[in-house]
C-alpha cells in the first residue's frame, strides 16, 4: 500500500519539472487518474487483508484528498 503512494508522488514531481504547460496539465491529470485507480484498489485490498482496515481507511481518505487537491490545481492551469 506505501508504495501507492511513492508512485503518485513521483508523478506530481515529473509534473512539477514540466517541459510546459500541456506538459504540466498532462502530468497532473495522470496523477489524479492513478489517485483514482488507488481509490479503486485499496478496498480490493482490504476485502484480501481485512485486519489492515484502519491503514486501508486511512489511505482512501488520502487517496480521495489527493484527488480533489490534483482536480482544484488542474482547474485554476487549465484556465
Amino acid at each position: 500500500m506505501k508504495c501507492i503512494c511513492k508512485f503518485r508522488a513521483s508523478n506530481y514531481i515529473e509534473a512539477n519539472e514540466k517541459l510546459g504547460d500541456k506538459d504540466l496539465l498532462f502530468r497532473l491529470k495522470i496523477s489524479r487518474k492513478e489517485a483514482k485507480e488507488s481509490k479503486f484498489w485499496l478496498p480490493l485490498l482490504h476485502e484480501l487483508n481485512p485486519e489492515q482496515r484502519i491503514i486501508s481507511d486511512s489511505l482512501l481518505f488520502e487517496v480521495e484528498e489527493l484527488r480533489k487537491i490534483l482536480s482544484a490545481i488542474i482547474t485554476k492551469t487549465s484556465k
